[in-house]
């Protein structure tokens, strides 16, 4: 088996799997799903389970091609320190959230902890799209299926990212580092990231994050090829 072979794998769908150990590899995986139309771009979803470093990679990306957009959440909760209102959040009221809510302006929305709200704005993601922008969200799994029930109404083209660690015991270890959870939640998290593993062969496209900057390259690989970049 060559280099080229062990680095790209098929996942149970026929979709493409590709090793971030050789970010090239991307241009060379055949992706199972429609080239797009001309002024008709596809929304990139960025999904994966806990801790395994969808947000790092996503900041990598940015800093390494700045002409990536990445959709900015509104939520209901405070803001802490260092926080923009645009930047990292649009921070709104409950109300204006649930007004929001009902006049159909989100792409999804959560009920996060039973203690603020989180949801999509989808006028942004449309525009950016109209334009011929490369457009991310960078969400997690429950989102990236809310998100897949959504376009389905909305007649919206999307390409479904899964970013993989290399393995269960890595997952582990990046938990462990993040130093943000105590045993217990520690458990459940894990618990909840074999299931999410699980779904992976649900998505167009898998990603092994074996390292940051080969991740945010073969998610660069991804977006090139369906912008034509």
């Amino acid at each position: 088996m060559t280099v080229s072979e062990s680095v790209i794998r098929q996942s149970k769908d026929s979709s493409a799997q590709v090793s971030a150990s050789s970010p090239a590899a991307a241009d060379n995986a055949v992706m199972n799903h429609k080239e797009p139309q001309q002024g008709h771009q596809r929304l990139i979803v960025l999904t994966g389970p806990t801790a395994v470093g969808k947000g790092t990679v996503e900041a990598k990306l940015r800093s390494r091609h700045p002409e990536v957009w990445v959709s900015v959440s509104a939520t209901t909760r405070d803001s802490r320190p260092g926080e923009r209102n645009g930047i990292n959040y649009w921070f709104v009221s409950e109300e204006e959230f649930a007004a929001m809510e009902q006049r159909g302006e989100f792409l999804e929305t959560a009920l996060v902890h039973n203690m603020a709200h989180y949801g999509t704005p989808l006028q942004p993601v449309l525009d950016h799209l109209k334009q011929g922008i490369p457009t991310i969200l960078e969400i997690d799994l429950q989102g990236a299926h809310r998100v897949r029930q959504r376009a389905k109404e909305l007649n919206l083209d999307v390409v479904y990212v899964f970013l993989a660690p290399p393995s269960f015991d890595d997952l582990i270890r990046r938990l462990a580092s993040r130093g943000t959870e105590n045993e217990e939640q520690r458990t459940k998290r894990l618990a909840t990231a074999r299931v999410e593993l699980a779904s992976e062969g649900e998505f167009d496209v898998v990603i092994v994050n074996d390292t940051v900057e080969n991740a945010a390259d073969a998610m660069w690989n991804v977006i090139a090829k369906e912008y034509n970049l």
